[in-house]
């Protein structure tokens, strides 16, 4: 037997979900975000039917610009308990099958499977999804995790793909490094200004040369990116969170420094409780501000000592704040907590 790894991907999840609990909608342009509401500031596409993909409507754009790419399209608001309703459904059926199950999200997980077959497993997992569900999934197969993720890519909507070691570079060679998971645009630009452009290029980079230009962790790691290797453990051991945060987007900028100050101390008061409620110990802060020219800075500390007090992580958060060269209106303030072990 062999050992494959499947990802499962649900096709438009949160719109499939919409159109479960109404299947009026099925076939229009929807669009989920926000309050559902077009005309809000500051509120993003959080999914985007694939009629409304036809208009160039895409997760993270504006509300307001989805509106005017796509006028006619049905806009709803996100509802987090049907998502993870539906998805918990999905899972629970994932896990009915003799396999690891590795849930990253919502609406993906890794499978990690010992068979020879591992297309006609995913044709079993597309039915059984579809049967319990009523949702529609598409399924990347590989031997690493790079590789099952991006044939996904490939599989969508409703199919099923594959990349391994034998296919990989005849596939993935001449695409562009942006193409590979884990590298964005940043990385790319990067790579392209010393000459490397494509995955075939970056997978035949010396190492050495890599380390030296990225880092002796980063460097290579990218290289390994575009060879498509990686990680092949798919564990269905529960992923203890390091980290939580909250940020907040105004719906107008922020120009007073003494509100500026108030909203981050709500913000990181909050915060602590929901960490303190989980059994959780406070061990370094991060606050992150973003002004109304989309730029973005973040400072961190560490706490003299591990705190579960919510004055004191409120402190450091203000303490933080000063390092801030706050001449423009902000936008955006998050807090980040990291945990000790």
């Amino acid at each position: 037997m062999a050992e494959w790894i499947l990802h499962v991907d649900l096709d438009q999840f949160q719109a499939a979900v919409e159109v479960l609990r109404r299947p009026d909608l099925r076939g229009l342009a929807l669009i989920v975000g926000g309050n559902g509401d077009p005309t809000e500031p500051r509120k993003v596409v959080t999914c985007a039917s694939y009629e409304a993909r036809a208009f160039g409507v895409r997760a993270g754009m504006p509300l307001r610009t989805a509106a005017r790419r796509c006028p006619d399209a049905v806009f709803l608001p996100l509802d987090v308990a049907a998502y993870e309703s539906a998805s918990a459904q999905v899972m629970a059926t994932l896990r009915g099958f003799p396999v690891e199950v590795e849930v990253w999200g919502w609406d993906e997980a890794f499978v990690g499977a010992d068979t020879e077959d591992p297309e006609a497993l995913a044709r079993t997992v597309q039915i059984a999804v579809g049967e319990a569900t009523g949702l529609i999934c598409s399924v990347g197969v590989g031997d690493s995790k790079q590789r099952a993720k991006l044939a996904t890519g490939f599989a969508k909507p409703a199919g099923i793909s594959r990349l391994d070691q034998d296919n990989w570079m005849p596939v993935m060679g001449e695409r562009g490094t942006e193409a590979l998971w884990g590298i964005g645009r940043r990385t790319a630009t990067k790579l392209a200004d010393r000459g490397l452009t494509t995955v075939g290029q970056l997978a035949g980079a010396d190492p050495d040369v890599l380390a030296d230009w990225f880092g002796p962790t980063t460097g290579p790691w990218l290289r390994q990116m575009a060879l498509g290797t990686g990680s092949t453990r798919v564990s269905s051991a529960p992923r203890v969170a390091r980290s939580r945060s909250h940020v907040i987007t105004f719906p107008h900028d922020l120009t007073d420094r003494a509100d500026i100050e108030q909203r981050l101390v709500e913000i990181a008061r909050e915060l602590t409780g929901e960490v303190v409620a989980a059994g959780r110990t406070v061990r370094r802060v991060a606050v992150v501000v973003r002004t109304a020219t989309f730029f973005t800075r973040t400072r961190i500390t560490t706490l003299p000592a591990p705190s579960q007090d919510a004055a004191e992580v409120a402190r450091a958060a203000v303490a933080l704040l000063e390092r801030f060269e706050l001449t423009r209106p902000v936008r955006l303030l998050g807090v980040r907590v990291e945990f000790t072990a």
